[in-house]
């Protein structure tokens, strides 16, 4: 058989092994990412197949363009709102966090190898920084429901760290070749990496998202422009000496957050290709590593992760969070907690070697066995830990199917389909429904059978319904066709009784008899929230206040509109 054909074969068949191995994940509990690695290890060198692949600059290659693409892709899905409350911790994490995380693993790092201080923070630098990649595919794969502060800081901070640790690795990398410029050299990369990266990102992704909802273009084509801008994007940002990494996300999140017909084509299309990027990326940095040399680093290398994930990682969430921002305990041990290592400790591993550093392939074999620790330790624990640490909200019901009808350049309407799986709505007549206005039903299918609803008919569980609506009609709907199961887990959270953010605190006192202060009778219920909460509240908030949690159950922007009353 030919090369190319061995190519198609082999690549054809560790993709489809690989999709079909993802099963293993739900059922098994283990993380995908690490399943992609384990599946590249056995088809390497030493493994069943036996392909021998040792190309690093090759690697290099197909790691950047993997992870600019699983980048945009995260960039589009990331919603401007949550940069409210996540954009500031997850700066700080992105710039102190990195490097307070990578300074202490270099010392302990250079303990542990006998290397000089150099070379242990060169390893510190290489691991410090979390992955987008891991992050991106935990917080959504899993199922994993977090409160937006803590969802929207660990995803942002994943996607903005890159340019400090590739600063630091490099600078390293400079410093034992011999080739490190100046202080003033050193100090102006790494403006460069972030200025260059925010500048460009920002400016060419706000063109990029007009450009994109003002043509009018074949449905298949959105998606290819908007990946060809991102590529031109990171291309051009790094040439000019910018982080292209920084830049490419920045590009996703200005396109996501243009509302249109474009982000219809482009949103189901890219997360395909994410998927094929994060799958491709750990196949071939798992052919990459040789089992048996690996071994030979097993040990360093668990001590290694081991002070990363509960010594360095905590660290640093200690120092560049909780004296800035208004975080809780829990809120701050599971952000430590979720440091996942993944695709980018490796791709920079691969520095040294093309570099041409001494003990090039301990830096690489460190790095491969903390992703592979922090993966099965983090990755594989984090549904644990997000119910330990208070941080996850209860499902919510979402259609099961939507779908714009593409009659509206912004601000379309949309088909949603649901499931009748509320016993309050059974033998309910429509007419009798609380609908939003300006929503309607087109069409109800029952038995696989069509029908034509009209005011009299009376629903039946299982029904499935198509709805005609806008996006800000979804919080009514859900609420209408919430099933029994879902409602009861909600008000186990929130709490049977809810009261209005603008409930007169004294009026609320005085019905329950509690004590306020002077100047608490006159707040506002959402006022009286925010105060105890501080900074920025959030949906799942809790306050315990005389023996009884009051938990934010609903906001609008900044403002809190409802709170639940939970007495337990």
């Amino acid at each position: 058989m030919d090369s190319i054909n061995t190519l198609f074969l082999l690549s054809g068949f560790l993709l489809a092994l690989s999709i079909l191995a993802s099963r293993l994940s739900s059922m098994a509990g283990v993380p995908l990412l690490l399943i992609f690695l384990g599946l590249g290890m056995l088809a390497g060198e030493e493994g069943l197949l036996g392909i021998q692949f040792d190309d690093y600059s090759l690697a290099f290659l197909i790691g950047h363009l993997a992870l600019a693409m699983i980048l945009l892709d995260g960039g589009l899905r990331t919603r401007l709102k949550t940069f409210r409350v996540g954009f500031r911790p997850a700066l700080s994490l992105a710039t102190l966090g990195v490097f307070v995380t990578s300074s202490l693993v270099g010392v302990f790092a250079m303990w542990l190898f006998d290397l000089s201080l150099v070379q242990g923070l060169l390893v510190g630098a290489i691991v410090g920084s979390t992955d987008a990649a891991a992050v991106f595919s935990m917080l959504s794969g899993r199922g994993v429901n977090l409160n937006e502060r803590v969802g929207a800081t660990l995803e942002i901070e994943s996607g903005t760290n890159d340019p400090m640790a590739i600063f630091l690795t490099l600078m390293l990398v400079e410093v034992l070749v011999g080739d490190i410029g100046g202080v003033g050299e050193t100090l102006l990369f790494l403006v460069q990496q972030f200025g260059l990266g925010i500048v460009l990102g920002v400016g060419t992704g706000w063109l990029s998202a007009r450009l994109l909802s003002w043509l009018d273009l074949a449905p298949g084509l959105y998606s290819l422009l908007a990946l060809g801008l991102g590529f031109c994007v990171f291309g051009l940002t790094s040439a000019l000496g910018g982080s292209g990494f920084l830049a490419i996300y920045l590009t996703g999140l200005m396109i996501g957050n243009r509302p249109g017909r474009h982000l219809t084509f482009i949103l189901p299309v890219h997360d395909g290709l994410a998927w094929l990027s994060q799958i491709g990326l750990f196949l071939v940095l798992g052919l990459l590593v040789t089992p048996s040399e690996m071994l030979d680093y097993a040990l360093p290398a668990l001590l290694v992760a081991l002070a990363l994930i509960f010594i360095a990682r905590p660290l640093a969430v200690l120092v560049a969070v909780k004296p800035f921002f208004k975080f809780r305990w829990r809120e701050i041990g599971f952000i430590a907690w979720v440091g996942l290592r993944g695709a980018v400790p490796i791709v920079l591993a691969i520095f040294p070697v093309i570099g041409g550093v001494e003990n090039a392939s301990l830096y690489f074999n460190v790095a491969f066995a903390v992703v592979l620790l922090s993966l099965l330790i983090q990755g594989g624990t984090l549904p644990w830990m997000a119910r330990r640490m208070k941080v996850e909200l209860p499902p919510t019901v979402t259609p099961n199917r939507r779908g714009p009808l593409g009659i509206l350049p912004e601000n379309d309407y949309e088909m949603f389909v649901y499931e009748v799986e509320n016993t309050d709505l059974e033998d309910v007549p429509i007419r009798l429904l609380r609908f939003p206005s300006g929503a309607l039903i087109s069409a109800l299918f029952r038995e696989h059978a069509m029908l034509h609803p009209k005011g009299s008919t009376r629903l039946l569980l299982g029904d499935v319904i198509c709805v005609i609506g806008r996006t800000e009609d979804l919080p009514a709907l859900n609420r209408l066709f919430n099933g029994d199961a879902k409602l009861k887990r909600e008000r186990a959270f929130f709490g049977t009784f809810t009261f209005d953010g603008e409930a007169r605190m004294g009026d609320i006192a005085d019905a329950y008899g509690l004590t306020l202060s002077a100047g608490e009778k006159d707040m506002t219920l959402a006022e009286f929230i925010s105060l105890r909460v501080g900074g920025h509240p959030v949906v799942g908030d809790d306050v315990d206040w005389h023996g009884i949690h009051w938990v934010v159950s609903e906001m609008d922007g900044n403002k809190v509109t409802r709170v639940g009353l939970r007495l337990y």
